[in-house]
């Protein structure tokens, strides 16, 4: 049987591991599992196992299964949100392998929902078909309990909670592992490993409004960064149309399943509110319906817009939206009353370390899959329920290339891009926080805060050129402030810190507007100069 650590301390942590993984979501675990066929797998979490945003995920996973569907037309539609950015071989990819492994997901377990005996598919935003794979509106939650339970099963497996990673640990240009806190004392704790996968979700925590859990403060971007390893399209960072208001840290979900099933998105006066914005009304892409939803409020000073879900019978409601109703009357709200009050809220980075098409980085050693990683499958804007199939691809993939390497006698080694007929990349120059003096009359807490509103309101859906100027310097101040104490929080703000100044320093760079990323000063989309993407290196 595995083990699994809850209370780790320093003489019960291995020293050393033939494969590690930084984080316990689809992509880490699912990975884990099949990495295990290679050798002794050591997985790392800095909270509990469950922590994760995969746990969070409400809508499901999207996959070609039905009967009026394939790969062709998922890529179809994933190419068609993804802003000129997604890379055509890779959504291929990635819709071609989807369905086999959701069949792999209930191999292991994960009990979605069916319907006559066949799978009960549901439809989100941006898909021309029914194809989201679900349980419920619980679906992480699903696949979270199913991949802890095969990996409790497997003897090869260990599992290691409430370990803090500081940094990647880099010799001789290569990743050995990585560099964390003893949970007991707090002194410095080495993990060593010829190779890491680097599963830890994304940074949803460095705005004020999100739909992520605590835990999601961009650690794998910001140590990979550090570390030398290339990171790409931070700019981009989706906003989930429809958090309930008003919203709580982190805000409710209301999914986007729910549209897809007949919910209409108003105004507080009752009239449709994507009428006349996008053919296919609520349930156009999510970085439409996002800012359409930002400019009315703007507009009316209203605090928020309805989800009118009258389409939706109430049994059909009660059973299909647990989770749903559940949070609605956490909040004292009736969904049949006046409709959902909702808002957008920070949800998705679809930029992240930059991946080849087996999930190896630009730092030999390391791998990268989920949401920390950028494969050239979302481009600048993710098609729902796009995040977990991608994930668990990935993951899957990096676990051959595992048995590739082998064979062939090679390392971790990057191809990406790997044809000259890719986009050229754009390396956006970084700067370097300058000399300050730690403030002492703003704690921890205080800069994170500060962060997060800065954040939400000068890099959030609409942008412009002066604020985020004004942004980015505000950040190098705070890096300043945040001194180089270490412990667990001090760790998390710095990461938070250096994903702020990523997303900033690519959302200036890109003069222009395309996907999630809109600037005022640049309302249009600039084909001549900004078709590719923004790679930023360390150096």
């Amino acid at each position: 049987m595995s083990r699994s650590t809850p209370d780790s301390v320093h003489h019960t942590l291995p020293a050393t591991a033939d494969l590690l993984v930084v984080g316990s979501g689809i992509a880490g675990l699912s990975f884990a599992l099949k990495a295990a066929r290679e050798g002794r797998v050591l997985v790392i979490t800095k909270k509990s196992r469950a922590d994760s945003n995969t746990n969070w995920a409400r809508g499901g996973i999207a996959a070609g299964l039905g009967p009026d569907d394939d790969p062709a037309l998922h890529l179809r539609d994933t190419l068609a949100v993804g802003g000129g950015l997604s890379r055509p071989d890779r959504v291929e990819m990635v819709a071609r392998e989807g369905p086999d492994r959701v069949r792999e997901l209930i191999d292991w377990g994960v009990r979605f929902h069916r319907e006559g005996g066949r799978l009960s598919l549901g439809r989100e935003g941006g898909h021309s078909r029914r194809r989201i794979v679900r349980a419920g509106d619980r679906t992480g939650r699903e696949i979270e309990r199913a991949l802890l339970a095969a990996v409790a099963a497997a003897s090869e497996i260990e599992v290691v909670q409430h370990l803090m990673v500081v940094d990647l640990l880099v010799e001789e240009g290569t990743c050995v592992g990585v560099r964390a806190l003893d949970p007991g004392d707090g002194g410095p704790v080495e993990v060593r490993a010829p190779v890491t996968m680097l599963a830890t979700g994304g940074a949803g925590q460095v705005y004020r409004h999100t739909t992520n859990p605590a835990v999601a403060t961009g650690d794998g971007a910001a140590m990979a960064f550090r570390a030398g390893a290339p990171v790409a399209n931070m700019e981009f960072v989706q906003f989930h149309p429809t958090a309930l208001y008003p919203t709580r840290d982190p805000a409710f979900l209301m999914t986007e399943a729910l549209r897809g099933e007949g919910a209409v998105l108003r105004r507080l006066d009752g009239t449709p509110l994507m009428e006349g914005v996008h053919p296919r009304g609520s349930l156009a892409a999510r970085d439409v319906v996002a800012r359409t939803i930002h400019t009315e409020l703007a507009r009316s000073g209203d605090p928020h817009v309805l989800l009118d879900v009258s389409a939706i019978a109430e049994e059909q409601f009660a059973a299909r939206f647990p989770g749903a109703l559940e949070g609605c009357r956490a909040q004292g709200v009736d969904p049949y009353d006046q409709g959902i009050p909702v808002v957008p809220a920070a949800h998705y980075l679809c930029g992240g370390v930059v991946t080849d098409e087996w999930g190896r980085t630009g730092l030999p050693g390391l791998f990268a899959a989920g949401e920390v990683a950028c494969t050239g499958v979302h481009g600048a804007n993710r098609l729902a329920s796009n995040s977990l199939l991608e994930a668990v691809v990935f993951s899957h993939r990096a676990a051959l290339a595992l048995q590739r390497d082998r064979d062939e006698g090679g390392g971790a080694r990057q191809h990406w891009p790997d044809s000259e007929a890719e986009p050229s990349l754009r390396v956006a120059q970084v700067r370097r926080a300058g000399p300050g003096t730690p403030a002492s009359s703003e704690g921890l807490d205080g800069l994170r805060m500060r962060l997060r509103d800065l954040m939400w309101e000068s890099v959030g859906i609409v942008r412009e050129g002066g604020l985020l100027e004004a942004a980015l310097d505000e950040i190098e101040e705070m890096l300043a402030a945040a001194g180089d104490t270490h412990t667990a929080d001090a760790v998390e703000l710095r990461n938070l810190l250096e994903v702020g100044r990523l997303i900033v320093t690519s959302a200036l760079h890109r003069r222009e507007s395309r996907g999630l990323h809109y600037r005022s000063d640049h309302p249009e989309p600039d084909d001549a100069h900004f078709l590719s993407d923004t790679v930023l290196t360390r150096d």
